[in-house]
């Protein structure tokens, strides 16, 4: 901590105290993440290191850049660039009840879901998405800091009762104790676009048991009709108790009137790195492979307009298992079977020998 000059502590979370410094060597002022790791084990200790090595490799326009990382007193420490304009609850506090427009709230999503399809394309989840872990710079732009700092944490359960304050972001597969996973930071993200679009928290109760209550029902009041049908349905698809119902993140930003957004915030050479393996923007999609053409139907296999209609599952015989023809001297005489639909007066008739099946009472057709 002899390079750099403490300020003042701006934040205190999961993860530890945020401290506002200043370089004694450029000058430039820093956030370091005071993280303590005097009680952990050695190989969590050798775990945190994992987590900070790759988040030093991280480097993205919407990502708060990452500078250096160091040990001392028992606790690790990580340099982070410091983003002046503050974070998104602030932001969202200031409004004082005044909406924001859905332009802004779009654009600030997208640039939110670039940084996280960046660390979920590492196979790196975030495990502490909220606004105030989203930071504006200067001229605006967003960036999503502290990723990867809550897993030094020895579990999901430890980062829970660690957090100071409710766990409005909690997941109802957290509540329910399961394992946490990249659908997971989706349904946090759905909180913070819900903070955006009323400026209040999606889930809130007055104790600990009604907010998870509320978290695994999914119950939450409606977003304004202000808001176009693509946001509100994108917000109902984010909020889904299933996590394998969850859209992903590049998925989202996948979306039309999200897509369209993307070129404002990355230049064309890093839209083609970052999308290289999985979107294709300004490139037409890949089609799907063509489905195979219709089997040749043998007359014994048409199916009758009834059977269609009612979508009865019939058993389709290959060309090859067609009925044989069979002499006019071997076929035996056979009665016919007279058969009614019900609430229909025509009548069909089949041989009774050819009769394969019988199918549930409410309609009995032939093939």
């Amino acid at each position: 901590m002899d390079k750099y000059e403490r300020l003042k502590k701006i934040g205190e979370g999961s993860f530890g105290k945020a401290i506002l410094v200043k370089s004694r060597t450029d000058g430039r002022q820093y956030v370091i993440k005071e993280i303590g790791i005097s009680r952990m084990s050695n190989k969590e200790r050798q775990e945190s290191r994992k987590e900070v090595a790759v988040l030093a490799n991280m480097s993205h326009p919407n990502i708060v850049q990452y500078k250096e990382s160091f040990e001392e007193s028992g606790c690790l420490y990580i340099v982070m660039a410091y983003c002046e304009g503050g974070d998104l609850f602030k932001k969202i506090n200031n409004q004082r009840g005044t909406l924001f427009p859905e332009e802004q709230i779009l654009d600030w999503l997208v640039q939110i879901c670039l940084a996280l399809k960046h660390v979920h394309d590492r196979k790196i989840l975030h495990r502490d998405i909220k606004s105030q872990n989203i930071f504006l710079t200067k001229d605006g732009t967003i960036q999503l800091g502290d990723f990867g700092i809550a897993r030094v944490l020895n579990s999901t359960v430890e980062l829970a009762r660690t957090c100071i304050g409710t766990p409005y972001y909690l997941s109802p597969e957290i509540c329910e104790n399961k394992p946490y996973n990249n659908k997971s930071d989706i349904w946090a993200l759905g909180c913070v676009l819900y903070e955006m679009c009323t400026l209040k928290h999606a889930f809130e109760a007055g104790n600990m048991k009604n907010l998870v209550l509320k978290i695994i029902r999914g119950s939450y009041p409606p977003v304004s009709v202000h808001y176009s049908q693509d946001l509100r349905s994108l917000l109902a698809q984010l909020f889904k108790r299933n996590p394998r119902e969850r859209p992903s993140v590049s998925s989202i930003l996948d979306k039309p009137f999200l897509a369209r957004r993307i070129h404002k915030f990355l230049s064309p050479q890093i839209i083609a790195q970052e999308f290289s393996h999985s979107l294709h923007l300004n490139q037409p999609k890949m089609t799907k492979r063509p489905a195979p053409g219709p089997i040749p139907i043998s007359p014994a296999q048409k199916i009758t307009k009834p059977a269609a209609k009612y979508g009865v599952p019939l058993t389709v015989r290959r060309p090859s298992d067609a009925i044989r023809k069979v002499p006019d001297a071997a076929k035996k005489p056979v009665k016919l079977k007279q058969v009614r639909t019900m609430g229909n007066k025509d009548t069909m008739y089949r041989r009774k020998h050819e009769v394969h099946k019988r199918v549930p009472p409410i309609y009995r057709p032939f093939y």
